[in-house]
């Protein structure tokens, strides 16, 4: 991955900590020296190259709702098509395929339990597939980035 040093900076300093602010991408700028129109033109760049997935803070579910984590059996001739459908639900986050007979495997979140189940609930009468649910117990580690070295 070829990155410019604003690239590079910008992932170094904001994968964890996008500012909580009216003005986040002015915020960005100011702490790395440069105007807004760069942040902004630099990660579009980004998007457009596929460097990211997606710019925007990251909550704790454990303090803003529920989750879950979960899983289908999916037939492999359906597995793009079920997938599609899952992820138009905008609960869901993290769907992606597996080699495993649970080969499908999305991230459900809501306001509450009762929301993710509904949630479920309604995937199984979409796609006739029973979801395997397994809600957090304990979280051991739970914080993914990568440094590029470049943070001022």
């Amino acid at each position: 991955m070829d990155l410019d040093l604003l690239s590079r900076q910008l992932m170094d300093r904001f994968q964890h900590a996008m500012p909580l602010c009216p003005e986040p991408y002015k915020a960005m700028a100011t702490a790395l020296g440069c105007d807004e129109a760069q942040v902004l033109a630099c990660l579009h760049a980004m998007d457009q190259a596929g460097t990211l997935s997606r710019v925007g803070a990251v909550f704790d579910h454990r303090r803003a709702g529920a989750s879950t984590l979960a899983a289908f059996a999916v037939p492999a001739t359906r597995l793009h098509q079920v997938a599609e459908r899952v992820s138009q639900y905008p609960e869901v986050n993290h769907n992606y395929a597996r080699e495993h007979f649970y080969n499908l495997w999305f991230v459900v979140t809501g306001p509450d339990r009762p929301h993710i189940q509904r949630v479920l609930n309604e995937l199984e009468k979409d796609t006739g597939l029973t979801p395997l649910d397994l809600p957090m117990l304990t979280a051991y580690r739970i914080d993914l980035g990568f440094s590029l070295g470049e943070t001022p």
